[in-house]
């Protein structure tokens, strides 16, 4: 369950007024972002926190120099008091740029990047509101509320006077020291570091992540409502159960750190924010949603296939949304696999790759905890006769960059196999067996799908070939996958579960030779699974469907069920540890750890 974890801080706009209280707010930054990770409790846990700073400036511009001595300075001065290292960093001293008679002058800007060890990742608190509990400021400013250099200046074509800054750095180390003690003993709900955009702007991007409403009263805040709700300053917002508010309340209070209680999220789609008896807010979450991704639409409309942006907002957007979802008709948690193992067998899976194949560890780790003995089987091993297969009951293509995605991604991989006579007897003696089982996922599914006609005569006239992805991007994200009725061995026992999974490729989309060739898979029951939104049903809308596969095709198989392809990568997240987001009741297994189970029980 140990981890790593990293964050960025950086505050530029604030360097154009004090290039020191940029430095120090850069570093004090990084730390808000990662303090809801479990790091460690006790005296020199902060230690354990590691820097990396990057520079940025114009150098021998008027005034620049003195300004980037002033930041590295206070950089320096501030890992001392706070006890970390800075062992490696870079900088960029040319940030000036002349262009039509004008000069354009980058500030100095600090970029920080923090990263330490997790001692355990199940006990990290993202911003995911729960909707069980209060929401709570905390304060490392002492209250004083410092507009300047913040995004509300800059909305009204200012800069503004006096910046935020880290005043004392021993009160941060306090901030630190008590959130790694209540991440550890679980007395919190939710975190958000405030910074770009203040309070405000924080819990709203907190109840967009939760698909929340907020009623919030920041008369606590001060007795200005600007400050209040636009004042970047050093804190976070935290939701805490009802029943530890005033636990949270004396661990802070101990060092003299203010809390304040600002309200709590509410199911619907309704922002409310007063002060001081005063409405000051009352709004759509998905109109306040729009304004806050207006910039990445554009750019994305710019950049990306048009229709594709324009679905990913309209999805933002969408007030009857509810985000990833999961239902389950199996109990993950059930090892069906046990009393195989439990014979002593363990039989062999060759775990294929090829150049630029990198998911063979986690592929190799889900086949071993199934059961397997998982074997590392490179394409040259074949091609020299190192290995045959004929030792083997799974050959698995793995994942990953196969040829750098240059010759039509997986194809190339194929073409290894289609044209070297050793490597081709190899599988075709392999696919002819009636006892052996093969699973392709990512450029693996690419190789095996283009692989198969020659392999397997029931796909030929049906199978796909899978090329680029409607939105022409590279798609990292998670995604729902609905497990349908099939002959794959695979998913027997999983017909009907609703569950997240890791996606991963920029060629993902099946495209068929004609619409006879859909009609006819979809007449056999071969598509095992497809991509859904977040109410379960099967969709083309991106990014729920990441590629713009025809009937939200994700899996395919084969007539007996012995060949399996699936572009999302299911070994990636067969614990749930592995999860962006999971359902918090789920126990160690997920779900996709049914499906190399369910190989081992075919085995027998």
């Amino acid at each position: 369950y140990a981890g790593e974890v990293m964050a960025l801080g950086e505050r530029p706009p604030v360097a154009l007024l004090d290039a020191a209280a940029a430095s120090r707010l850069a570093i004090a930054e990084a730390i808000t972002n990662l303090a809801s990770a479990p790091i460690g409790t006790g005296a020199g846990a902060l230690g354990r926190i590691k820097l990396s700073c990057n520079w940025m400036a114009a150098a021998g511009h008027p005034g620049e120099d003195a300004r980037l001595y002033a930041g590295v300075r206070a950089a320096a001065e501030t890992a001392v008091a706070l006890g970390i290292a800075i062992p490696v960093g870079k900088d960029s001293m040319s940030m000036r740029t002349q262009w039509d008679g004008k000069a354009v002058v980058s500030p100095v800007t600090l970029v920080v990047t923090a990263f330490g060890p997790v001692t355990d990742v199940r006990k990290h608190v993202t911003p995911e509101l729960r909707g069980t509990g209060e929401l709570m400021l905390v304060d490392l400013s002492a209250g004083q509320g410092r507009l300047g250099g913040s995004c509300l200046a800059q909305v009204f074509g200012q800069l503004g006077d006096t910046p935020p800054d880290l005043d004392d750095p021993e009160r941060l180390l306090a901030f630190f020291d008590t959130m790694q003690t209540l991440v550890a003993d679980g007395k919190l709900l939710a975190y958000h570091d405030r910074s770009d955009g203040g309070a405000i702007v924080t819990a709203l991007e907190m109840a967009f992540a939760a698909w929340l409403g907020l009623e919030l009263d920041v008369t606590p805040l001060g007795v200005d409502p600007f400050r209040a709700l636009f004042a970047e300053e050093l804190g976070a917002i935290i939701e805490v159960p009802r029943e530890h508010v005033e636990h949270v309340r004396t661990a802070f209070g101990r060092h003299n750190i203010g809390v304040h209680g600002l309200g709590r999220a509410v199911p619907g789609d309704r922002i409310r924010v007063s002060h001081a008896g005063a409405l000051v807010l009352d709004a759509s979450r998905s109109e306040l949603r729009a304004r806050w991704s207006h910039v990445s639409h554009q750019i994305a409309r710019r950049r990306d296939d048009t229709s594709c942006a324009d679905e990913e907002h309209a999805t933002r957007i969408d007030s009857t949304g509810s985000g990833l979802s999961a239902k389950l008709g199996f109990d993950p948690a059930e090892d069906i696999a046990a009393p195989f193992i439990a014979k002593g067998a363990r039989p062999r899976v060759a775990i294929l790759r090829e150049q630029g194949v990198n998911g063979q560890i986690e592929m190799a780790a889900a086949f071993t905890r199934a059961g397997f003995d998982a074997v590392d089987v490179h394409m040259t091993d074949l091609i020299e006769g190192r290995a045959d297969l004929s030792d083997c009951r799974g050959a698995i293509a793995c994942g990953g960059f196969s040829f750098g995605d240059v010759l039509g991604a997986g194809r190339g991989w194929a073409a290894t196999f289609r044209y070297n006579a050793r490597a081709q007897a190899a599988i075709r003696r392999f696919v002819d067996r009636s006892d052996t089982f093969v699973l392709g996922v990512c450029n693996g599914c690419q190789m095996v799908a283009d692989l198969a006609p020659d392999l397997v005569p029931a796909t030929k006239d049906t199978w796909p070939r899978f090329v680029r992805n409607r939105s022409e991007r590279f798609e990292a994200r998670l995604v729902s996958l609905r497990i349908e009725q099939s002959p794959s061995l695979f998913f027997a026992g999983m017909t009907g579960s609703r569950i997240p999974i890791a996606n991963a490729h920029g060629e993902g989309r099946a495209e068929f030779a004609s619409q006879a060739a859909l009609d006819a898979l979809e007449a056999q029951s071969l598509i095992s699974a497809r991509f859904v939104d977040g109410t379960g049903d099967v969709t083309e809308v991106y990014p729920a469907n990441p590629n713009g596969s025809p009937n939200g095709i994700a899996a395919i198989t084969t007539p007996d069920g012995r060949v399996t392809v699936i572009m999302p990568h299911p070994e990636r997240v067969f614990r749930t540890v592995q999860m962006s987001w999971h359902p918090p009741d789920w126990g160690e297994d997920s779900p996709w750890m049914r499906m190399f189970r369910n190989a081992r029980v075919w085995v027998g």
